[in-house]
């Protein structure tokens, strides 16, 4: 019986995926395994048996991915389960951006009590016209699962759309669509378009990508957008460029004293993925790849431990290693098993970084000595017999 903690509220869609070995648990100190969306796990002091935690959702800046993998537990995320819903949020506030829709609609509130409206509007309405995106400049930088949606819905909608993305994956090159102007230089997409949209992870290599030397680059009257963190733009500076008129609309997902309330700034209430859909899907995703793992040993969309699929055992016993990569630890595992007389039927190990992962299917069931053997081999973190 595997025991299930929630950090935050998810989905019963979820949820409903876990079979009868499986119990939920309000105990974090006992758990197998944790789902959380937003929670912050940082300060968490975590559980000696916890073996997985499942983030329903793209980001894992709230998840300690260093300490879990150093005591092997497997953190997973769910890339692209809540992509639409963002794809559409974005749509959105570019529309907010050409047409000053929130503006208008103030406007309305305002004058509710006017019984002349209606001709009043008619007269007002001047002070909120915008432009029509159709024709327009869209650049996307970072062509994820994210991305890949906006530049495709974008080129529908009649703009001429630009991405750019230095690590584009073999199956988002072939969802991308055939009109997206692929460009090897992100200046091109800073020097060419009327609105340019960040879809990339949070990495040292990308905090404050969108700095005064960035917006400098840019066209005059530029729309900005950013669904995917807040840190990725220096926002002093994108305040600065809303002042000069470098920078026309400054659209951001994430509420902060910095931009909350300013001229120019449309701030959303971190809605892109607050959709029914979206949090079911994310739900799914995440307890699928936890279930996996747990009856399986099998590793899919982890974030600090490779991919690594040996399907189903069909042997007597399945044993995962978690270790440092360094050399010479296969010779030292399948030593342990030879010198108990056990075969080894199939192996795979696979490597990320500075940790790697071993799994052995072997024809007799291991047993509690076979762990506690691997264990003492230095470089080890964590052996765990699956079956």
């Amino acid at each position: 019986m595997y025991k299930i903690n929630c950090l935050n509220p998810i989905a019963q869609a979820g949820l409903e995926q876990f079979g009868g070995q499986y119990e939920m648990t309000d105990h974090v100190d006992e758990a197998d395994g944790i789902l959380v969306r937003s929670a912050s796990m940082h300060e968490m002091e975590l559980p000696g048996g916890l073996l997985a935690v499942a983030r329903a959702g793209a980001g894992v800046n709230n998840i300690p991915l260093e300490k879990c993998a150093e005591q092997g537990i497997v953190v997973f995320n769910t890339p692209g389960a809540n992509a639409n819903g963002v794809k559409e949020l974005v749509l959105a506030g570019m529309l907010l951006a050409a047409r000053d829709v929130a503006g208008g609609i103030e406007w309305v509130k305002s004058a509710s009590g006017d019984e002349n409206i209606a001709k009043a509007a008619e007269k007002e309405k001047k002070k909120f016209a915008g432009t029509e995106i159709m024709g327009k400049k869209l650049g996307v930088i970072g062509l994820g699962a994210i991305g890949v949606k906006v530049a495709n819905a974008a080129v529908a909608l009649g703009m001429d759309v630009y991405g750019y993305d230095p690590y584009l994956s073999v199956n988002a090159a072939w969802s991308l669509s055939r009109s997206v102007k692929h460009v090897l230089n992100v200046d091109d997409i800073y020097a060419e378009c009327d609105y340019i949209t960040i879809h990339v992870p949070l990495l040292d290599s990308t905090k404050g990508m969108i700095n005064g030397e960035a917006i400098g680059k840019m066209k005059k009257g530029v729309n900005i957008l950013n669904f995917a963190r807040d840190l990725l733009a220096e926002e002093k500076d994108v305040l600065e460029g809303l002042k000069s008129g470098k920078i026309a609309h400054y659209v951001s997902d994430f509420p902060n004293p910095t931009t909350a309330g300013q001229p120019g700034c449309i701030v959303i209430p971190h809605l892109g993925a607050s959709t029914e859909e979206s949090e079911e899907n994310c739900a799914v995703m995440a307890v699928e790849e936890m279930k996996d793992y747990l009856e399986n040993g099998n590793i899919r969309n982890s974030v600090n431990y490779p991919a690594c699929d040996m399907g189903v055992c069909t042997k007597a016993g399945r044993v995962a290693i978690f270790h440092k990569n360094i050399a010479n630890m296969i010779t030292k595992f399948t030593g342990v098993f030879g010198e108990k007389g056990i075969n080894i039927s199939d192996l795979t190990n696979k490597s990320r970084g500075e940790v790697a992962y071993t799994m052995l299917d072997v024809e007799t069931a291991p047993t509690a000595d076979i762990a506690e053997a691997l264990q003492k081999i230095d470089g080890v973190f964590r052996v765990r017999i699956v079956k």
